[in-house]
């Protein structure tokens, strides 16, 4: 391939699970919730719940085996076409709830699709795994290395908002921002492009490690379970809503353009809550000096999905018709490590 070789989106797919608990359920099973309004701090009204029997299928593998199968059925290449499947996981859980790491969940979800020559391997970047495994396939493709690919990502996560609800003592607890996690998986099938009106045009990426530190998955420090800690106060400072509109202007100014002049049509934010997302949106339209695309979200019903956040906003969006086909979709990461970044998108022929 050229040096001007461009890939694109080709097909999406998602997986949610059927269990839905709204946020006074939630609410009802948190022992120092002190009546904190979790729905009005948050915005998120409901999240999809994993079922945990194993035989529902709604572990972070099996989620993710759905969200694959899913964006093959709306694709024009079966699975045998594949050249690289991507997993992009946070939560590895496998059989029901048995964390797994080996062998990978890449080439496990390869064998159950037939990918069977399929190059795999998973990557792990916080809330921006699967912007990540898009970044990689991307230059790839437009390296020549592969044609087209997969990446997917399954995710259980409110596991996490199950040990929150057991240990937190009120809402400034760093295990506060558990309580807006939501499970569910998505997948995208990339190839090369050959039209702009189907094409990634950019994807840059950028990891501030001093930040790392904000936000920390790990073993709960009082019960069995895992955890996930986070200094809200400071992920959300202005400083912080400040480094993807200044990363993004530094590199549109690079090739001579200005944010007007990408002419998005929507802006899908990573899906934390709705404050954070107006916030950050009313942040970056100071920044860039000109106005914001039409914002879109699905965080009400679903909640923080994590790393499919993105994804599954998009894929809802285009499935109910709300977000137009042959416009330009601005996709912004926000995970911790703290990566930021952007991901520009004209999607026309997409299978979803």
């Amino acid at each position: 391939m050229s040096a001007t070789a461009y890939s694109r989106i080709e097909s999406m797919g998602v997986c949610l699970p059927t269990g839905v608990q709204t946020t006074p359920q939630l609410a009802a099973t948190i022992r120092g919730n002190g009546g904190v309004d979790i729905e009005k701090i948050t915005g998120i009204a409901e999240r999809r719940v994993y079922n945990p029997e194993p035989a529902a299928g709604e572990d972070s593998f099996g989620l993710a085996l759905s969200a694959a199968r899913d964006a093959l059925y709306s694709s024009r290449h079966t699975a045998a076409d594949l050249d690289i499947v991507i997993s992009a996981s946070i939560t590895r859980f496998k059989d029901g709830g048995r964390l797994t790491f080996e062998p990978s969940f890449a080439v496990m979800l390869a064998r159950e699709l037939g990918a069977r020559s399929a190059v795999h391997f998973d990557v792990s970047n916080a809330c921006a795994g699967m912007m990540t495994g898009v970044y990689l396939l991307d230059r790839m493709i437009r390296a020549g290395a592969v044609r087209r690919g997969m990446v997917v990502s399954g995710e259980q996560a409110t596991r996490v908002a199950q040990t929150a609800a057991r240990e937190i003592a009120d809402s400034y607890d760093p295990q506060f921002a558990s309580l807006s996690v939501g499970d569910s998986a998505a997948a995208v099938v990339l190839d090369a492009s050959t039209d702009a009106a189907d094409r990634i045009h950019y994807i840059e990426l950028m990891t501030c490690s001093e930040y790392s530190h904000l936000c920390i998955g790990m073993p709960s420090d009082c019960t069995p379970g895992i955890a996930l800690y986070t200094d809200n106060r400071s992920m959300h400072k202005p400083d912080r809503l400040r480094l993807w509109p200044r990363y993004h202007a530094d590199f549109l100014a690079k090739i001579g353009r200005t944010f007007a002049d990408e002419k998005f049509d929507y802006v899908i934010q990573h899906q934390v809550g709705t404050r954070f997302i107006d916030h950050a949106n009313q942040m970056a339209e100071a920044e860039f000096g000109a106005p914001m695309p039409t914002s879109l979200a699905v965080v009400e019903r679903y909640g923080n999905t994590a790393t499919t956040s993105h994804f599954l906003t998009l894929c809802e969006h285009l499935r109910r018709g709300s977000a137009r086909r042959g416009s330009r979709f601005l996709l912004v990461p926000a995970a911790s490590g703290v990566v930021t970044g952007a991901l520009s998108v004209t999607l026309t022929n997409v299978g979803v």
